[in-house]
């Protein structure tokens, strides 16, 4: 045990910890709690995300599939080969119950015009234009996701942190305090017995020297 002077200025202090700890941990608890709903309506979200990525993922490779063989490998290819233009995307932040979480957002949709692609719509045929348009879906999709999955891992990172704050001042640190209270109680309790004991015999003393006057 920490050295702890048996003094009753030292227990009220010890008391005082006691009280201000219990409302850290209950605030912390708070926290906890409202970011635990927060991380599920993300994780809802991360999995909506998920099955509209697999979604878009099969209609794609079905896309390509059918524009290889109607209009040929070659074709494909070489639509492929003049498409232009790059995905851009933003960082910035926001806070969540105080925490600062990074947010990913697009600069510009990957959804792009045949203008935009790099070719005409006239030289190309409309199932090698939608499979273009299906692949851009699926950017359009990881981008999203990429923002959701940084906040659900941020998220999860600050409820573990927050858990074990909470942890430490349940296991750890409230109960050493309350041991260092009842030490110091006990010790006065003793000390005040010590002292009554005293005073009897001084009592019991004087009346016995005064009865033999």
């Amino acid at each position: 045990m920490e050295e702890v002077r048996p003094t009753r200025t030292e227990l009220l202090q010890r008391r005082a910890q006691i009280q201000l700890a219990d409302q850290g941990k209950d605030l912390l608890k708070q926290k906890r709690d409202a970011l635990l709903i927060e991380f599920m309506s993300v994780m809802d979200e991360t999995l909506r995300l998920s099955t509209e990525l697999e979604k878009a993922v099969a209609e794609a490779q079905y896309a390509l599939a059918l524009a290889k063989a109607v209009d040929g490998t070659v074709a494909v290819k070489s639509v492929s080969f003049v498409t232009k233009g790059e995905v851009s995307v933003e960082m910035s932040g926001t806070k969540i119950m105080g925490v600062s979480v990074p947010v990913v957002t697009k600069g510009e949709s990957p959804l792009r015009t045949s203008f935009k692609r790099g070719y005409s719509v006239t030289g190309v045929s409309s199932r090698i234009d939608e499979t273009a348009e299906k692949f851009e879906k699926i950017l359009d999709v990881i981008i999203e996701s990429a923002d959701i999955e940084t906040r659900l891992k941020r998220l999860g990172e600050e409820i573990s942190k927050t858990n074990r704050r909470v942890n430490a001042l349940e296991q750890v640190f409230i109960p050493q305090l309350k041991e260092q209270v009842n030490y110091i109680r006990m010790t006065l309790d003793e000390r005040a017995r010590e002292d009554l004991f005293r005073l009897k015999k001084v009592k019991a003393s004087l009346e016995k020297r005064k009865a033999n006057v």
